[in-house]
């Protein structure tokens, strides 16, 4: 039970991330940078902390 947990965990944030990193990556670049601070270009290291810390 183990195994298979873990593999539905790691999948679960995979998701997430692919999921975080989209949107990051394409947000308007008005929104994203004025409004939020965020550089599309930065959307794989934001969506890697968001997600495993």
């Amino acid at each position: 039970m183990t195994l298979m947990t873990n593999l539905r965990d790691r999948l679960a944030k995979r998701a997430a991330y692919n999921r975080t990193r989209y949107e990051i990556a394409n947000l308007p670049t008005e929104l994203a940078i004025v409004d939020l601070g965020l550089f599309p270009s930065d959307a794989d290291a934001i969506a890697t902390r968001a997600v495993y810390g």
